[in-house]
């Protein structure tokens, strides 16, 4: 039993599972028997799961709530988060629309102080409190650049705000005040998440290269390349700091665990067998994400990893179609598909335990889950047709769905009871 989840089974199921008698759980491939007898085998490995699994299975999480679970976090995962509305209270604030938002992705970054930090179409970085208050608005980029449009992303050590963009530019502000202390220009363009550990800055640029960067002047201290993608992929690579580790994932979907003091290899662990042009204009990686020795990633090929962060040996894999970021609660691995399913995992074993359609009442079957967060009794699922939905975590049902925008709305974001999310125009609070 696990230490601080309750998993409730209600034994009314009708053909649709068998246990595995040696575990008591439900194998990765399931058999059932149909009413005219013959065997059907249901969640094929070569499949894309696209059916309901263990409905019935009741889930109860007792665990503790993640604190600041967006601020400084270097693992990627949210766990269980303190959040409940009743969706009546929603303000906005508005900034310049980002024509390309629904291609690039972009984070809301949360500060240590509780201060939001975005971007606007023309590039000017804007700093405001939780409360929507603008604290500074700064731009640093000359009319040239500004026609780019480009892309930025941050990250902070909480006197220095670190922002690299998608024109190859590398810059670092005072936190406080937004004033310019450096400024670097890459020879390729940057497209990852940031992460700042011991005044080291990590980040990875569009030819695979991952740079080691000292917060303080912006010197570079070490680079580690792996092999270079003729196309660019569009989605932004992701990396973890852990152990003394710092592992990312290229456009290749190889995952590279790295030396954080010299950036020497460690290991290396691929996650995709095909022709490697093609995978890397076609494949979308979720964020990779750590609990305890176990980094777990999925993509859009059918694949979800378990890796040992130790070593980068696969634990296992399952047949889930996802590039959204998993979550991990104590035992339980949370996910949603492509297809519109929230997906629980036993994180020892990879098996599913249970399997629910959230998209049953959707008019708009074009609509897409874009992000989602595990919070008090339920999990908020964000969709590309700026609905957002709140689903059960005890039964997996959605319960509701509230009208957000008519357009694309970013995953949610959590901080001091409150919910954010990102337009292409706007950051709207949820109280």
């Amino acid at each position: 039993m696990y230490k601080n989840i309750l998993i409730i089974v209600i034994f009314t199921f009708i053909n649709q599972c068998s246990l595995d008698t040696k575990t008591g759980f439900w194998t990765e491939t399931e058999i059932v028997k149909k009413e005219n007898g013959n065997i059907e085998e249901i969640f094929k490995s070569e499949k894309i799961l696209e059916k309901e699994f263990n409905p019935n299975l009741k889930i109860r999480v007792k665990s503790s709530f993640k604190k600041n679970s967006f601020i400084d976090n270097l693992n990627n995962n949210n766990g269980y988060v303190n959040f409940e509305s009743d969706f009546e209270k929603i303000s906005k604030f508005k900034f310049k629309k980002i024509k390309n938002f629904d291609l690039i992705n972009p984070d809301l970054f949360i500060g240590k102080d509780n201060s939001l930090v975005f971007f606007d179409e023309k590039g000017s970085i804007l700093k405001f409190d939780q409360n929507s208050k603008l604290i500074w608005k700064k731009n640093y980029y000359d009319k040239k650049q500004i026609k780019q449009r480009p892309s930025i992303y941050f990250s902070s050590n909480n006197k220095i705000l670190i922002a690299a963009d998608s024109i190859a530019n590398l810059y670092a502000l005072d936190y406080l005040n937004g004033n310019l202390l450096w400024k670097n220009f890459n020879k390729a363009s940057f497209n990852s998440e940031i992460k700042v550990k011991d005044d080291k800055i990590f980040l990875i640029d569009f030819e695979n290269v991952i740079r080691c960067i000292s917060i303080k002047n912006g010197k570079e201290l070490w680079k580690f390349g792996t092999q270079q993608s003729i196309i660019k992929s569009q989605r932004k690579l992701s990396l973890i700091i852990q152990n003394r580790l710092v592992i990312f994932i290229d456009t290749f979907g190889d995952i590279n665990a790295l030396d954080i003091d010299t950036g020497s290899l460690r290991w290396q662990a691929q996650t995709i067998n095909e022709d490697i042009f093609e995978s890397a204009f076609l494949l979308k990686n979720s964020r990779i994400v750590s609990d305890g020795d176990t980094i777990f990633v999925s993509n859009n090929q059918n694949k979800f990893f378990a890796i040992d962060s130790r070593n980068g040996i696969i634990k296992w894999v399952q047949n889930i179609n996802s590039y959204l970021e998993p979550t991990i609660v104590e035992n339980l691995v949370f996910t949603v598909s492509n297809e519109g399913f929230l997906i629980i995992i036993d994180k020892n074993n990879g098996n599913i335990l249970r399997s629910t359609n959230i998209f049953n009442f959707l008019k708009n079957k074009k609509a897409f889950p874009t992000g989602f967060i595990v919070a008090k009794n339920f999990v908020y699922i964000s969709l590309s047709n700026g609905r957002l939905l709140k689903v059960s975590i005890e039964d997996g049902k959605t319960k509701d769905q509230i009208k957000i925008d008519t357009n694309k709305i970013s995953r949610p974001y959590i901080l001091n009871k409150k919910m954010y999310l990102l337009r292409n125009d706007a950051i709207i609070k949820i109280h």
